[in-house]
């Protein structure tokens, strides 16, 4: 894998992930009271799919392109109606300037989530890599709203935990250049943030290759002390070779109330439309899931 993630931009994992991110800051608009959005790995913020990185992959080719138009591709003859999470999520890239007359941007997590921000909820991007930091200056050096950082997330949490607001969510969208150590090095973030803000919610990205590659982190979130953990998976591939990208999933700690509900559908539709070789596998359950009493 190409940890640059222009080389990724729109692809299956894009899908899933930011169709949870849309899910969570629904979540949290349902009430009126700011939030807070901290992403550790915020990359520039906007990806051309013409650019030479996109062209080198396709990868949007075989995500988020095969959601708009599904009737263009053999195993989806006809064009299915797609759930209002996922249609509001479409729409939303769609109405992004330079988008007017067909797909040519794919917004990253920071721009998906100020687009759906409200005056009063505020972002802290970090963003180690000095080009991709600059690019995510120059995006949003007109919205008071949004503050970018040019250092490491991990480290950035303690520092900006708690946020201000009290209330708001944490994407730890890490590019695993390091492997299978990465998760170590998340479990540690997440032990400290945890311990500084014990009711934010904690939304990880992680790729599948080997099955066993993830399951000592889920092992671990299981009794990191969060009070409910959901997971949504997606593969496209079997999860048994490591030389390629099989799938990818999100953990979400703190999960807001019926976020799974929220998530349901979108899942069950994304399975067939981004299906490869095999047809696609999803999974939606709870790691640690709050007890009635």
């Amino acid at each position: 894998m190409n940890y640059r993630h222009a080389y990724h931009a729109g692809n299956f994992a894009d899908v899933l992930k930011h169709a949870v991110l849309l899910a969570l800051i629904e979540a949290l608009q349902a009430k009126p009271t700011p939030f807070a959005f901290i992403d550790t790995h915020a990359g520039s913020g906007c990806y051309a799919l013409d650019s030479t990185e996109a062209g080198k992959t396709g990868e949007y080719k075989d995500g988020i392109a095969r959601l708009l138009f599904p009737d263009l591709h053999q195993d989806n003859h006809k064009a299915h109606a797609l759930p209002p999470l996922l249609r509001r999520w479409l729409d939303a890239i769609l109405r992004l300037p330079g988008n007017e007359h067909g797909l040519k941007l794919y917004p990253g997590s920071p721009l998906q989530v100020a687009n759906a921000m409200r005056e009063t909820d505020s972002a802290q991007l970090c963003e180690l890599h000095p080009e991709e930091a600059a690019r995510l200056k120059e995006l949003f050096h007109h919205d008071h709203r949004v503050h970018v950082h040019q250092r490491n997330g991990y480290e950035a949490l303690k520092a900006l935990l708690p946020p201000k607001e009290k209330r708001g969510l944490v994407l730890i969208d890490p590019p695993y250049e390091a492997q299978e150590s990465e998760y170590r090095v998340i479990e540690q973030a997440l032990k400290v943030a945890l311990e500084r803000w014990p009711t934010g919610v904690y939304a990880v990205w992680y790729p599948i290759k080997l099955r066993s590659q993830v399951q000592p982190f889920h092992r671990w979130l299981q009794r990191c002390g969060a009070r409910r953990v959901l997971r949504a998976e997606l593969l496209v591939h079997p999860d048994d070779s490591p030389l390629r990208l099989n799938g990818s999933g999100m953990v979400i700690l703190n999960a807001p109330w019926k976020l799974d509900d929220a998530l349901r559908d979108s899942l069950r539709a994304m399975a067939p439309l981004l299906s490869q070789e095999h047809p696609a596998k999803w999974r939606l359950d709870w790691l640690v899931e709050e007890s009635a009493s």
